[in-house]
Formats: structure tokens, C-alpha cells, sequence
């Protein structure tokens, strides 16, 4: 059984412990047959007299086996409006080195929103990984490619419109700086750095945000700043740990 405690600070000016938002999420996990079954829910921790309002979030997943494909399907609703929910499944083949992902809608019908599939190429001492994807909504389409050797990975997003290009370098066993830079002119840089059992990721994407998340044993804490040009303009920031029993 999982509990996971997580409190949020809204951004805003407030004059009590009103821009606390402090979430519980609960899951517990069983079998059934051949089928691997977990499920939980998330709720609001903040004091309220209207009890029902608290819960967020019901989840479930269910894993199998089909043939020489492992098969994992989770379905999320919304605690407040049980009349749809978001549909995630995926498949893997170990041994063809071929993933599928398919997200969807289940309500009052079903429709497909996105699929994808990775391959997977082994050469040598680096890896190359394809994986084209498609959003039937918009119709739109694009490709990745990874490349990953040694202490360097390379990744390329390519679509009809836009095009950009990560690469990752591991500077040495504590630092990681990753720089982003996109068609459009847009450019991030992200710098990953170990801190004893945990580590600290920055990223900042000029003239939008500056991004922290520390993670230091069963504690995560996210911070996001939104900035413009050199000032900061708020910040939004979530603290969660995890606790097992």
C-alpha cells in the first residue's frame, strides 16, 4: 500500500494558510489470475465542510501478458465527473525491442486521441531509438530520434512545421547539462546535479520560466517561476514525499 502526502503553494498573496493546497493520494494493489491490478485515488486535504468535493482523482491500472507482449492499461477519472475517462494503454515486445502507446477517451463512446510506437536499435555501444507518434485531433504528426553513446545523448523532434534537437552530455559523475534548441529560435538549458542521495534539475527557458525540482530520498519539491526578460513575475511551488505501509 502506497500513501503519498503532497502540499502545494499557490502563487498569490494570501493571509492565512489559504494558499496551502495539500493533496493525499492513496493505492493499494491485488491480482487477479494472470492480472496485475493497482488502483487509487487522489484527494484534497484542506479543511471543508463539503466532504464530497474532496476526492480529485480515481485511477486503476491493470498489467498482463499476450503472447510476447506485456501489456499495461490505465484508466483515469475525474472524482467529480465520472461520465468519461482518460485511457492510456501500452505494449512492449522485449524481444522485437517495439513499444506501442495509445491514449484515448471512454464515455459515451470511444475515441482514439494518440498513438505512437519506439523501436529500438542496438549498435555497437550506443543505442538508436525511432519513434514516430500522430495526435488524431489535430492531425498532426512527428518523428523522434535518440541517439545515446557513452556519456552523450542526442535526441531530434522533427515535424512538418517545427524541428529541434536536445543534447545531453554527462560533464562528469555529479553534472549533467542538457541545452534544448528549437526551429523557432526558442532555447533551454538544463543542468541536472547530484546532492548526496538526491539531486537538483534547473531548467531555464528564457523570457518563460525557471524550472527546480530537488528530489532528496521520499521528498520531491517542484518550483516554478515564470519570468520575463530578467524578472521573475510569481511562483508556484509543490512539495510531496511518499510513505509505504
Amino acid at each position: 500500500m502506497y500513501n503519498v502526502q503532497q502540499i502545494n503553494v499557490r502563487d498569490g498573496s494570501f493571509d492565512d494558510l489559504g494558499g496551502l493546497d495539500p493533496t493525499l493520494s492513496w493505492s493499494a494493489s491485488s491480482s487477479s489470475g494472470d492480472v496485475d491490478l493497482e488502483y487509487g485515488v487522489e484527494a484534497s486535504a484542506r479543511p471543508t465542510a463539503d466532504i464530497a468535493s474532496l476526492p480529485r482523482k480515481i485511477w486503476g491500472t491493470a498489467k498482463t501478458t499476450v503472447g510476447d507482449w506485456g501489456v499495461t492499461a490505465r484508466a483515469d477519472l475525474d472524482a467529480q465527473d465520472l461520465s468519461s475517462a482518460d485511457i492510456e494503454v501500452d505494449a512492449n515486445n522485449a524481444d522485437a525491442d517495439l513499444s506501442v502507446h495509445l491514449e484515448a477517451n471512454a464515455g459515451d463512446s470511444f475515441s482514439v486521441n494518440k498513438i505512437e510506437a519506439t523501436k529500438g536499435i542496438d549498435s555497437d555501444d550506443s543505442r538508436i531509438t525511432v519513434t514516430p507518434r500522430y495526435d488524431l485531433n489535430t492531425e498532426e504528426a512527428d518523428v523522434v530520434v535518440a541517439y545515446a553513446s557513452g556519456d552523450t545523448d542526442i535526441e531530434v523532434t522533427a515535424s512538418r512545421d517545427a524541428q529541434s534537437i536536445k543534447i545531453s552530455q554527462q560533464i562528469d559523475d555529479e553534472n549533467r547539462v542538457s541545452p534544448t534548441l528549437a526551429s523557432s529560435g526558442d532555447i533551454s538549458v538544463e543542468w541536472e546535479r547530484k546532492v548526496g542521495d538526491g539531486s537538483v534539475t534547473t531548467t531555464v527557458t528564457p523570457n518563460d520560466s525557471i524550472d527546480v525540482e530537488w528530489k532528496d530520498a521520499d521528498w520531491t519539491a517542484n518550483i516554478n517561476m515564470p519570468i520575463d526578460g530578467t524578472d521573475i513575475t510569481g511562483a508556484n511551488v509543490g512539495i510531496k514525499r511518499e510513505v509505504n505501509f
